[in-house]
């Protein structure tokens, strides 16, 4: 293949890269000057860990919780606030207004698509989630001496899925909200449910089993599961990261099928 055909092969991917890492850029300059969205998606879920963790009975052994204390339970559950945050408070809002002030439109004339403003916005929310996790695993440790997770590529696996279908759940409410506002109801109505099936007010370990099972087929459920069983050493959740897919699928579809530009 000649240096021509390689060049004009290669430019629009080149362009379009290109384009999408300038908007990243820009985007991660404004979400530094956001001290609320840097408070709750990468510090909040360290300040709730280290509230709870200064809870003495917190801090026992506990033989409903198979030998392990609340904290250790509690280390995925802050992981997973931090992907809420991201997926349902941080991002739709920003999505929802850039379309709504005419911003999307307007980039579709330009070189630079909406589609590199999405990738970036997925690429910041993702990274912020998985630096404020590695925060609360760093603090959980030094602070209240919980172990790091015994299986680590099951973690990794775990986590990574969890962040994709926490931002594909934060396109999917961005996709069916025409408006900044409405994006910000709908994020705050899905929000509540999601911190409850993640296990942030009950951890999932310790909710009746009946719940437990119906909660375990939700995508923050399945996440705390997964994430749960390979801090523990105790195996791979293949079932919980099977479901993680399927809704990461689902949403990722709605979101394509529901969003629109403008």
């Amino acid at each position: 293949m000649s240096t021509a055909t390689t060049s004009a092969t290669s430019g629009p991917a080149s362009r379009s890269g290109s384009a999408t890492a300038a908007v990243l850029r820009t985007e991660v300059r404004l979400f530094s000057r956001e001290p609320g969205a840097l408070f709750w998606v990468m510090v909040s879920p360290t300040v709730l860990l280290v509230i709870l963790g200064s809870i003495p009975s917190f801090r026992e052994v506990s033989a409903d919780l198979g030998g392990r204390r609340v904290i250790d339970v509690y280390v995925p559950v802050a992981v997973l606030f931090a992907v809420i945050m991201a997926g349902l408070q941080a991002m739709p809002p920003v999505l929802a207004g850039y379309r709504e002030r005419g911003i999307l439109r307007r980039m579709s004339t330009t070189p630079v698509r909406p589609a590199s403003l999405l990738t970036a916005q997925i690429v910041l929310h993702g990274a912020a989630s998985l630096v404020s996790a590695a925060l609360v695993i760093a603090v959980g440790r030094l602070a209240f001496g919980v172990r790091l997770p015994h299986h680590l590529a099951g973690y990794a696996l775990a986590l990574l899925l969890a962040v994709a279908g926490g931002l594909a759940l934060g396109t999917a409410v961005c996709a069916v909200s025409r408006t900044q506002k409405i994006a910000t109801a709908v994020g705050t109505a899905v929000f509540f449910p999601t911190m409850f099936t993640a296990g942030v007010w009950v951890p999932v370990q310790a909710m009746p089993d009946t719940l437990r099972t119906v909660v375990q087929f939700t995508p923050s459920g399945a996440a705390s599961q997964a994430l749960d069983a390979a801090a523990a050493g105790t195996g791979t959740a293949w079932v919980a990261l099977g479901v993680m897919a399927l809704w990461t699928v689902v949403l990722t579809g709605t979101a394509a099928r529901w969003f629109r530009w403008e």
